[in-house]
């Protein structure tokens, strides 16, 4: 997997993590932690957009957040899962893995920002 895919999904873990301390934190260093997750997670997307189409890094970007938030609900604050939530889901992973399959890793070789 080429190492801005992993900027992706790294980002997109962080995404995760940022939109969990939006809703949760309510202390000075929870917030600060958050904030900490919203720099690193959109640092690394526009970093891996750089060198991928930006079109399909957001698109990778938003979907697995969704599906990791989604997730998190459910396995560590105990939303309950429902079958129209695992059926949309599934429909969404299938989007974001379609791109990732059809899009060309055309990565500049080189170039420094």
């Amino acid at each position: 997997m080429d190492k801005n895919w992993v900027k992706v999904l790294v980002a997109a873990l962080f995404e995760v993590l940022w939109v969990i301390g939006l809703k949760h934190a309510d202390g000075f260093w929870e917030w600060i932690g958050t904030i900490i997750a919203i720099y690193i997670s959109f640092y690394l997307m526009i970093m891996a957009s750089k060198q991928l189409p930006v079109g399909t890094v957001y698109a990778v970007f938003v979907g697995l957040g969704t599906v990791g938030t989604v997730f998190a609900d459910f396995a560590f604050f105990g939303v309950p899962l429902q079958l129209a939530k695992v059926v949309l889901i599934v429909i969404l992973l299938a989007g974001v893995i379609g791109l990732k399959l059809v899009t060309e890793d055309n990565v500049k070789e080189g170039v420094e920002s």
